[in-house]
């Protein structure tokens, strides 16, 4: 009985706070119909935002991507000075606010910032600016791809690596031909987290975009211009596209095999 109560319990909790938002978002994209909604994904604007989205995650994923791969290998493999450290920062964009890593970014280079000066000097625009959006969304995704492949990489050990080094692979013989094919799933999955945030992501970026109307608002900044100006369905029309984006996540991640995933 008491299975049954706790069952029914975890899935109204999860209907209220998880199906419900999304049956909202696709029933008000599609509330004036299927021409409507795709007039509203169709705009000029709403085509920039999501052409400027996707171009900042092609930017920051394969930093990431690389980032990830060379922290989680030195945090498993090593043991040196400052290891508790490289934790520690790797999780600081966990526990930090976006909106305050935001404001981090506008008091080192805003006008009246740290380097505000010497950028105004050289003509640099970072905040307000793509390069502003770059840095932000890279830092609040900096963790997903490092953080989903060091269990991995913990819990497989070294026997594998020892044995090639010991037949004479080198070491990056050793990383390509046995290490990298046995992390490609859990890769696989830091990287489809890492670039559904990015596209996703909205307080950081709010901060340090300026929100300019066709060249620095992105998909969600957009949204909330849309629902802002009172053009409802269009707002949901186009969070329909970051729905999208977060299902097919986690239907790529449940195509993946058990032994790839984890």
């Amino acid at each position: 009985m008491i299975r049954i109560v706790l069952t029914f319990l975890a899935m109204a909790w999860l209907s209220v706070m998880v199906l419900a938002p999304v049956v909202i978002v696709l029933f008000a994209g599609l509330s004036a119909g299927v021409g409507a909604w795709w007039s509203a994904i169709n705009d000029e604007e709403t085509r920039t935002s999501v052409a400027l989205s996707l171009k900042i995650a092609a930017i920051v994923v394969p930093c990431n991507a690389v980032f990830g791969i060379a922290a989680a290998w030195a945090l498993a493999r090593f043991r040196f000075p400052g290891r508790a450290l490289l934790l520690a920062l790797l999780d600081l964009p966990l526990s930090v606010s976006p909106v305050v890593s935001g404001l981090v970014f506008v008091l080192l280079f805003g006008a009246q910032g740290w380097f505000g000066a010497w950028l105004q000097a050289h003509d640099i625009q970072i905040i307000f600016a793509i390069p502003g959006i770059v840095l932000a969304t890279a830092f609040v995704t900096l963790p997903m791809v490092a953080r989903e492949l060091l269990p991995l990489l913990e819990s497989q050990g070294e026997d594998a690596e020892l044995a090639a080094r010991t037949l004479g692979a080198s070491g990056w013989q050793t990383f390509w031909l046995v290490s990298f094919p046995r992390m490609r799933g859990a890769l696989a999955y830091g990287v489809l987290l890492c670039t559904a945030r990015a596209l996703g992501e909205f307080g950081a970026v709010s901060v340090v975009s300026g929100h300019i109307r066709g060249q620095t608002d992105t998909l969600p900044l957009h949204v909330e211009i849309l629902h802002n100006e009172y053009h409802f369905q269009a707002a949901f029309a186009a969070a329909s596209l970051l729905l999208l984006v977060g299902v097919a996540t986690l239907l790529l991640r449940r195509l993946q095999t058990p032994e790839s995933a984890h």
